[in-house]
Parts: structure tokens; sequence; C-alpha cells
């Protein structure tokens, strides 16, 4: 049995309509003033604070490579500000919880070149032991097609088609090869992309390491290192082209990774670098640039280079790399304005794409 309540009734001449009940225990016990709390509309991503805000590079106006200030950023029809691509789009994250770092205004770069005539490289031409590089399985260039070559086609198209939006600009020519960890298959990815780009007609490209803790570029090519990168950085008064090395596949040169110092990080940071880089694309529109670099998880000279290129390729190995070391490592080279992802040794493919047996020739096994 129900407890009465103690409810005034309307009082007499009134209307007989009468309030639900609900409405009349609202004011018996003075609820009516009552409101329920504000709600966001959104609620903050705790991904939102990950990464500290990208910072912003400031740099000497006087220096060769002067950089114009970033363009106007477009407009949707909503008049909110159009995002450039993020890193994140690449592995298959949702735009709204991209990591901070990624998530850049689209930028382009206007690097004027510097005055003064072409560098030219003009060292002496060494062998490269063709069964060495197929024992390695790198790209062989006498070898006719393969899939791995077929692979490397699509790789460095991207990379031509992006320097090539860029009008061009020194800067856009510069291309940095990465992993977050060792052992990820950076260098790997540097030697065939090397190889594939020099096979293009009127096309040089200068292959610097710069993984200076463990330097190996020179050793897969069946090569003698000497003094190289580090070498010109620490001395002021040597010339960078004196330094690189010819091969006998043609349009493709080295650039050993020199004598180690210990203190790396503090030389690719100073005005040398800036100087030493402005020499070897000046006056050079064909000429590219791709550094293999340290892990960027595992040493800091990554995240220096990434001031100096315009394009960075992030090697993910399949079944092995993290999404959160990806995810850092974007963080780390988001001085690069332009950062792709490279999956390497996967085998599966959900389209059944087998590049390089179409020609019949060449195939790997």
């Amino acid at each position: 049995m129900n407890k009465p309540a103690n409810l005034t009734p309307p009082a007499e001449g009134k209307d007989d309509k009468r309030d639900s009940l609900l409405e009349r225990a609202s004011g018996a016990f003075g609820l009516d003033e009552l409101k329920p709390a504000a709600v966001p509309k959104g609620l903050a991503s705790d991904r939102a604070t990950k990464f500290a805000p990208q910072r912003e590079i400031s740099r000497d106006p006087q220096r060769d490579m002067s950089r114009d200030s970033d363009r106007e950023l477009g407009r949707d029809p909503q008049g909110q500000e159009t995002p450039r691509r993020r890193a994140s789009d690449y592995i298959g994250e949702p735009a709204h919880a991209a990591p901070a770092a990624t998530q850049r205004e689209d930028r382009k770069t206007a690097v004027p070149e510097a005055k003064g005539p072409a560098v030219e490289f003009t060292g002496e031409k060494r062998e490269i032991v063709r069964s060495l590089l197929r024992e390695q399985g790198l790209i062989d260039p006498d070898g006719g097609a393969s899939t791995l070559l077929e692979e490397f086609r699509i790789v460095k198209r991207q990379v031509l088609a992006a320097a090539k939006a860029d009008e061009g600009q020194a800067q856009a020519r510069r291309v940095l090869i990465c992993s977050p960890h060792p052992n990820e298959g950076k260098t790997f990815c540097a030697l065939n992309l090397a190889m594939a780009m020099a096979a293009e007609r009127d096309t040089e490209v200068l292959l610097i390491d710069a993984d200076f803790g463990k330097p190996s570029i020179m050793s897969k090519l069946g090569l003698e290192a000497g003094k190289g990168f580090m070498d010109v950085l620490a001395n002021p008064a040597s010339q960078v082209e004196d330094f690189v090395v010819g091969t006998d596949i043609s349009g493709l040169w080295l650039l050993p990774a020199g004598e180690r110092t210990g203190r790396d990080s503090e030389y690719l940071a100073s005005e040398r670098t800036w100087e030493v880089l402005n020499r070897l694309t000046r006056n050079a529109p064909n000429r590219f640039i791709i550094f293999d670099s340290t892990p960027a998880l595992a040493a800091t000279p990554a995240a220096e280079l990434a001031k100096h290129v315009g394009q960075a390729l992030l090697v993910a190995r399949s079944d092995q790399t993290g999404r959160a070391a990806l995810e850092d490592a974007i963080d780390l080279l988001s001085a690069c304005p332009d950062i792709k992802l490279l999956l390497n040794d996967a085998t599966f493919s959900p389209s059944g794409r087998k590049f390089g047996s179409y020609y019949g020739y060449g195939e790997e096994k």
C-alpha cells in the first residue's frame, strides 16, 4: 500500500484542468529552479595531448637557402581551415584522432637556388659487384625486370611527383629514409630507391650514408669506406665534392658516413650543414640526395636531418613495426613537411598483384 502524498489540491474557482503528477510533485518539493548540467558538444581526445606541438623553426634570412613564410591555408565551404594530408591517413587512423604533430597545415616551402655554378662530381668510379647485390636481395641494375624493381619504381614515381609538385625546389629533392627501430629495412630501401632513381634518364642520385653509428652503405656495395659526410661537416675548409665516390652504375654517386665523432647531432644542427647541402643542390635541378639515416627512436640525427629535407620515407616492417612506434617517429620527424610511410617485407597482397611476372623474365623467386 502506497503512502499518500501531501499535495495541495487546486483552489476553488480555478481551471479544473490539473497539472500532471510530476509537475505537482516538482512544485511541492521546490524542484522547479533546478537545471541540467551543461554537456560539451565534443570531448577532448586523450591522444590530442600525447605529442608536444610542432616546434616553429626560425632561420636566418641571410642563409643561402632561405625559406618564405608558410602559404595561406585554404578554406572549406563552412569557412574552416583545410588541413594538409596527415601521416595518420597512411596507417588507417581516423582523421579526428590524428596525433597533434601530424595535424599540420599544407605548407609549400619556397627555396631559391643558391648562387654560383653547379658542383660537378668527378670522383673515380668504382665497380659494384652485381653478384653481391643479388646475394643481398638488392636490385641488380643489369638484371632486367623483377618484382623488387617494379615495386621501387612505384616508390620512385611518388618521390619524383612530390618534387615536381614543389616546383623543383632544392629541398624537395632531398629525401630522408628512416625507420623507427633498427632492422626494419631502411638501408635496404635506401639502396634500392637510389638505384631505381639513378635509372631515370638525365637524373643524378647522391646516396649519403647518414647512419653514423652503424654505417653500412659502402660495405653492402662491396666498396671500401673512407672519409665522408661527417668529415666535411667537421672541417669547414673541406669541399664536399672531394669526398663523393662514383660507381659504375650510371647516375649513382655515394658519400660515406665518414669518421665517427660522438657529436653527430651537434654537427648536423650547425650552419655548416646548410652550407654543404646547399652546395650539393646548387643549380642542379636533376640531382636528388637520398639520406640513409639512423633509426628515429634510437638516435637523434634523423630528427636533425628532417629539418634539411623536403621528403621523408618512414619504413615500417610488416608484422614487426608497431603503431605507437610509427606515431612517435612521425612526431620526431615533424620538421619535414612531407612524410610518407613505406611498408617493407610484406608478402601478402589482397589484390594478387605480382609485378615483374608480366615480362616473363627477371622475376624473383
